[in-house]
């Protein structure tokens, strides 16, 4: 037994002496003293590259030009070249290293060296001098946005009582940051740090801005860029910028890093990558000046599935074999197809959403045809209910409150919503309508949107989230944190929208009840940028896409806005179909495409939306193409390998029906509908036009405040009060027990108790009871003195009480 562990530990090592090394960069160039350029050795074991840089021993040539730490961080002493010799196990490799004006420090200036630690070590983040008045009576601009700003606040403000450049190392600027004095964040930077030193050095210098040529940041690397690691793994990341004057500089210890997961890749704030125990992936990002770069994350399970598992999987369409592909790199098996009797329910809930009727349920599963799938979907998507759904969806998105801007007005919305939907209008013509509507809010319910968003800024964050799938709001005061858009691309393309003219009462909450016409103020309206005072050209965020003296500013911007060259139009929408079917969008949250949120298929997305595309932005179309793949029709039930999958649909997601759905739910399950205030009888919640009408149950179960400006994307969590709500409201005990309900009625009848309690299922859960199930329930008829009727109230009612009923399977 001895022996034959020596000979497994001799080959491991073996292998292990012999794996191809990476060494990052491959050459090292140091500009100045104070420059450093942080090594990271990477080997090849069992097909992956990992993190060695710990366990590797470093040496120069000639140490005269430079010093290495331990650690492989390489900082220069005098002008010359020399060579860095790695070793690791019985390997070696070498890196040439160059150092010019490695004795001298090069003149510190204020946007290149200090804003950069002011952004690293926190100083200006929304937690501390960042956010919108400061703290303690200090104040930077977000993120060192506003470099003009930050100057002046540190070298101005208050009489310049924060700096102190007789004698630097006394300065308040400092001295907060080391803690020598009281400081609210507490202490930031020791004396010892060499972002010290790049301070103390400013500050002794006279505090200069950047002189006028110096080279300028054009892009950062992320180091490696895509990654496949294992189960709590660590990566150390390397940031080089690049300079306009084609010089490297790395600052990784400058950079700022954040996973868009955490659960299945972490990283600190040094960059150093931390895996979890669970299949799956994360992006990381590194973010420096304005610039920021991404490395993606696969975590893939260690035991591997033969190639040929994912090629016999079924593909019903181009869906399947991209959802396979992803699986297979993470080592994920799919669940089990879902039963007919799930299927159908899910596809009642997710085109109509209601719930199919007992009768409706008995003759699908009776139905032997083998395309009675494609049958169904085709019949829902006919139904009449289709529209209100739909409508429903969007009205969280578009629908404002009627006490701002009028209950007629509202009114013609939802109308405008249901009509466009009832039609199956193509995609690209309803945002068109949308984003060109004039004329009366009394006759045209699109031009409502103008009557509520009334400022060019307040179009601009709406239309972008909405239709771009790109949240603009933090450029309008400050440039994204994690995208590339500042200022001028938010008030360019504000300035679409700087001619819209209102004529009529316009608003006078809480009550607006007056007609208000939207029309286009002829070459008048202008849109300013805030902090130079620019008039904006209308301009894309991409692109180009000119405004001539008489057209429309939104009719060219509505075009390019809908047009195949807008990179974002059908993939925000195909993303956040797809999140309404499977429960999660391939971009999370649906309206947030950015390159610092990655899709989760990549691939994915794109088939989605250009097959969106090639069929005429047609929705119906888009769903038969969801629906109709194998992914959508798989089981919830985890299997051995996918119970920690939340990303890659590997299994079908629950998700807790809307609060509209529910409502109508129990009201066909108990045969009682809802009454509602100024609606005549028979109406349902989905049919309701605004969310100011009274009703506990919905806003239990997150119908949007109507106080809150659109869009109001739902979340769909699930809460005590929702539970405490159907176990004890006494609108739903009403229902369960009233004469005219269900529950009478089958008391009754001259059903048996097992057929009760079958009707009782197929009528909450869709499907029929399993033997142990109906035995059960069975029994609680049967019990000595047990009343038909209450019995029967009892079943349902703990029915309405359970997950299945609550949640879309």
């Amino acid at each position: 037994m001895r022996c034959f562990f020596s000979l497994i530990l001799i080959a491991s090592t073996t292998s292990f002496l012999h794996a191809e090394l990476r060494i990052l960069p491959s050459s090292v160039q140091l500009t100045g003293k104070g420059s450093r350029q942080q090594v990271v050795v990477q080997q090849q074991i069992d097909g992956r590259w990992v993190d060695r840089t710990s366990d590797a021993k470093y040496e120069l040539t000639d140490p005269k030009f430079a010093v290495v730490s331990e650690k492989g961080i390489v900082t220069p002493l005098a002008d010359g070249k020399t060579t860095l010799r790695i070793t690791l196990a019985q390997q070696t490799s070498t890196v040439p290293v160059t150092v010019i004006r490695g004795s001298e420090y090069p003149a510190v200036t204020f946007e290149r060296d200090i804003q950069p630690i002011l952004t690293r070590y926190g100083c200006n983040s929304g937690p501390c001098h960042g956010k919108a008045r400061g703290q303690n009576g200090f104040a930077l601009s977000l993120l060192g946005y506003d470099s003009d700003f930050d100057h002046a606040a540190i070298t101005s403000e208050a009489k310049g009582r924060r700096l102190f450049p007789v004698a630097p190392e006394n300065s308040l600027f400092l001295r907060k940051a080391t803690g020598q004095v009281p400081h609210g964040g507490g202490k930031k930077i020791s004396a010892e740090e060499p972002a010290y030193q790049t301070l103390l050095r400013w500050v002794a210098s006279g505090t200069p801005r950047t002189p006028v040529n110096t080279p300028v940041l054009e892009r950062i690397t992320l180091e490696p860029s895509v990654l496949s690691m294992g189960f709590r793994q660590d990566q150390r990341m390397l940031v080089t910028a690049v300079f306009s004057d084609g010089t490297k500089e790395d600052v990784t210890h400058l950079s700022t890093f954040q996973s868009n997961d955490a659960v299945y890749a972490g990283v600190d704030n040094t960059g150093r990558i931390r895996t979890g125990p669970l299949p799956g992936e994360a992006a990381i990002m590194a973010r420096y000046m304005e610039k920021f770069a991404v490395c993606n994350v696969l975590i893939p399970r260690p035991e591997a599935v033969p190639a040929d598992y994912y090629t016999k999987l079924p593909r019903q369409n181009f869906i399947d074999g991209l959802v396979w592909a992803k699986l297979q790199q993470l080592g994920l098996k799919p669940s089990d197809p879902a039963d007919e009797a799930t299927f159908h329910r899910r596809i009642y809930l997710d085109i109509i959403g209601r719930l199919p009727t007992p009768e409706e349920t008995r003759t699908y599963l009776a139905n032997p045809a083998a395309n009675k799938r494609t049958a169904l979907v085709d019949r829902l998507l006919d139904r009449p209910e289709y529209g209100d759904w739909w409508a429903n969806k969007w009205a969280d998105l578009l629908r404002p409150n009627p006490y701002h801007v009028g209950i007629k007005a509202v009114f013609n919305l939802d109308g405008w919503l249901r009509d466009s939907f009832r039609q199956n209008k193509p995609y690209d013509v309803f945002v068109r309508e949308l984003l060109t509507a004039r004329g009366s809010t009394f006759r045209n319910g699109a031009a409502v949107m103008f009557r509520n968003r009334r400022q060019p800024d307040e179009l601009t964050t709406m239309v972008s989230q909405l239709f771009l799938g790109v949240r603009l709001d933090c450029a309008k005061c400050h440039h994204h944190p994690f995208e590339i858009w500042g200022q001028n691309d938010f008030y360019s393309m504000a300035a679409y929208f700087g001619r819209l003219g209102h004529q009529g009462q316009g608003i006078s909450a809480p009550i607006s009840g007056g007609e208000e016409v939207i029309f286009l103020s002829g070459n008048k309206g202008e849109v300013k940028h805030p902090l130079n005072g620019k008039v904006m050209t209308p301009k894309p965020l991409v692109g180009m896409a000119d405004v001539g003296n008489d057209d429309d500013p939104r009719q060219v911007f509505a075009k390019w806005v809908t047009s195949p060259e807008n990179p974002f139009f059908a993939k925000v929408i195909v993303n956040r179909m797809w999140a309404d079917f499977m429960g999660r969008g391939i971009v999370d949250p649906v309206d947030d495409l950015r390159a610092t949120n990655p899709p989760s298929n990549g691939p994915l997305l794109d088939a989605l939306a250009d097959d969106f595309r090639k069929n005429g932005y047609d929705l119906k179309k888009l769903i038969r193409t969801i629906v109709s793949s194998h992914v959508y029709s798989i089981s919830t039930d985890p299997n051995e390998t996918n119970h920690g999958d939340h990303r890659n649909y590997s299994r079908h997601y629950r998700q807790r029906l809307r609060a509209e759905v529910l409502l109508d739910a129990a009201g066909d399950i108990t045969g009682v509908g809802e009454r509602f205030d100024g609606m005549p009888p028979g109406t349902r919640a989905m049919e309701a036009w605004t969310v100011r009408m009274s009703s506990l149950f919905l806003d239990s179960f997150g119908r949007p405040d109507p106080n809150q400006d659109p869009p109001c994307e739902r979340t769909l969590d699930t809460s005590v009060v929702q539970s405490l709500h159907l176990m004890n409201s006494p609108n739903l005990h009403r229902k369960i027990t009233a004469d005219e309900g269900r529950a009478a009625k089958l008391a009754a009848s001259k059903m048996t108790s097992a057929e009760i309690v079958n009707e009782l299922y197929l009528a909450t859960y869709g499907r029929l009871p399993t033997d142990a199930e109906r035995t059960k329930a069975v029994a609680r008829f049967e019990k000595p003195n047990a009343v038909r009727r209450t019995a029967t109230e009892d079943l349902m009612w703990a029915l309405l009480n359970t997950p299945e009923f609550v949640f879309n399977n």
